[in-house]
Order: C-alpha cells, then structure tokens, then sequence
C-alpha cells in the first residue's frame, strides 16, 4: 500500500474503481444460478425438500413423474419462474387453467407443504421455483433415474399467465417431430434435449383423452396388440372414461430406466408425441442409441434437465421470494 500513499488522488480514484468492480461482481453473481446459493443462507434446504417429496413419492409412486412434470410445464411458460403456481387473482389469470395444465398437472399440494416446511426453517429465503426444481430432481432419484447437483437462485414471478400456457409454447400430446424440435428450440433446447427429455416418460400416467385418437384412429405407427389393449381401459366415444389413466411406460411405469425407447421401437409408444421420435424420421438413431445403452441416457438426460432449469430465470433484484408459493406477496 505504500507506493500509493503520496497521491491521495490517485487512492481514492482506486479505491472507487475497487468498489465498482465489486459491486459489479456482486450484481453478476447474484444474476446466476449456482448450486451453492443456499450454502450460507439455508445449508439444510436440500434435505427438507427431499423429505417432503420421498413421503410423498412412498404414498404415490405417480406423483414422483408428476413433479417432474411440473418442473417442465414451469419452465417453458415465463422461464423456471413458479409461475404455474399461482391461483388466479383479480389482476390475473394464470396457468392452472390452461389446455395443456387443467385436469393434467398436479402435485401443487406437496410444492405447499415443501413450503411450510422450508419457510418455518429459512423464512423468506427460498423462492418457489427452486422448489420445485429440487422436487423434481429428488422424484426422478427416488424413481431409481441418475441425480445431479441443482443449481438454484432462481426467484418468483409475480404474475402468470392464461395467454402465454394456451399460446402453444408446450408441445401437445399431437405433436409432429418439426413441432417438437421447433418448441424445444424456442427455448433454447437442442433436438437431442427434447428425446432425451422425452426419456420422462419412463414413469408416469396419462389419460385417456390424450390418447384415444392414437389408439383407435393410428395403424400404421403401432403395435396392433398395444392398441388393443389400451383400448381395454379407454372407450372410443369422447367423454366417456376421459380420465382414464394408463402408464407412459408399458413395462415398469414407477422405475426411471430406459425402456421407453425400447418400447416405441417395438412401436408401443402411448401418446403420438412419443411415437413421432421414432417414425423413420431424424430421430430414429438417438431412440435407438438410448434404448440400447441406459449410461447414455442417463448422463445425457441430467445434462439436458440442468439446461432446462436455465430457462430465463428471475435473478438477482427480479421477481421476488414468495411466503405463498399460490398467491404473490
């Protein structure tokens, strides 16, 4: 420090440049996720979710594919923001009502007690949509799928809405290849992170309604079997057993593994967004690739899960922490 002492000028010119820089360092760290944000503020957070969604998860198996499911339906309206959590409010009406979410999207309740328990921990610190990314993280392990170390510092919206989760930003059960690939791109997503991500469908169920048209009306795309079986437990008139549920996943629809892709091979995919991925088209060779090496699969899908927990989150001063993950402060 000596050689700086004989201009007074030039320290306090330095020192304002040092603050600046700090500041400045401050405010782009505070701008990106980290899998370390909560180290100081909340250590624990990690374990509190964990335990909330493993009760959850013993009571139902189902509702481990379901907090996956919500994880992605977040993302890709507003960002990883929380927005889909929100009820509807005299300013706004949100996501839940939706197309692709009403009758479709649960779990809201286990994203509530997660809360409860976070917030009697670490009051006021841990945003929503963090939750809901470890949630999701925490379903796939306790499914038996890989794990991954996520990165959180994301904050809530303030807002949701109707518009934007009707506007075709989330790819429907009807889906074409191109209309895969182009949505997963408009969020950032390489076609390889969409099969892949595909790859959720290893656990979980769908309803009726969203099938019934693959199962009466396809035949050149599926296994007559298959078909026929489904049909067991999905009626062809609408409106009559809707809400059926059948697994995503014919051969073990509560253990995270690969056989999802095997099974569209054997063209015995459920929904006709499963089956597009592998129909002769540009897909074909990452279906067969995965369903022939679960390593790949595996590795491949914790990376393209730690790109979608990218989507243009709220940072820093953006957003806020929610008390109530349903309801803005």
């Amino acid at each position: 420090m000596g050689e700086f002492s004989s201009s007074s000028s030039f320290s306090s010119s330095l020192i304002t440049t040092v603050v600046s820089l700090l500041v400045l360092l401050t405010g782009s760290s505070s701008a990106q996720l980290s899998t370390d944000f909560y180290e100081k503020s909340c250590p624990n957070v990690f374990s509190v979710v964990n335990s909330v969604v493993k009760s959850a998860v013993q009571k139902e198996k189902r509702m481990g594919a379901s907090l996956l499911r919500l994880h992605f339906h977040d993302c890709f309206v507003q960002g990883c923001d929380g927005s889909i959590l929100l009820d509807d409010t005299s300013s706004f009406t949100g996501e839940k009502t939706a197309g692709p979410n009403i009758n479709s999207v649960r779990g809201y309740e286990v994203i509530d007690s997660i809360k409860s328990k976070v917030e009697a921990t670490c009051p006021g610190v841990i945003s929503c949509a963090d939750i809901v990314a470890i949630a999701a993280r925490d379903s796939v392990v306790l499914l038996g799928g890989p794990t991954w170390e996520v990165k959180v510092g994301r904050r809530d919206s303030k807002t949701a809405s109707l518009s934007a989760a009707n506007n075709g930003q989330l790819p429907p059960p009807t889906s074409t290849l191109t209309n895969l690939i182009n949505r997963f791109q408009a969020k950032g997503l390489s076609t390889k992170d969409m099969v892949v991500l595909s790859g959720a469908h290893s656990i979980g169920q769908a309803r009726c309604t969203v099938f019934r048209d693959r199962i009466y009306n396809e035949t050149s795309n599926i296994d007559s079997s298959f078909a026929k079986l489904r049909q067991g437990n999905c009626p062809r008139t609408n409106g009559s057993g809707d809400n059926n549920l059948a697994p995503l996943d014919l051969k073990t629809p509560t253990f995270f593994d690969n056989a999802y892709f095997k099974n569209l091979i054997a063209k015995k995919g459920l929904l006709h967004s499963d089956q597009v991925l592998y129909n002769g088209g540009s897909t074909d060779s990452l279906v067969e690739s995965y369903s022939k090496n679960p390593q790949s699969f595996n590795g491949d899908f914790v990376a393209a899960m730690i790109r979608m927990g990218d989507i243009t989150p709220l940072t820093g001063s953006k957003g806020e922490i929610r008390k109530n993950c349903r309801k803005p402060n």
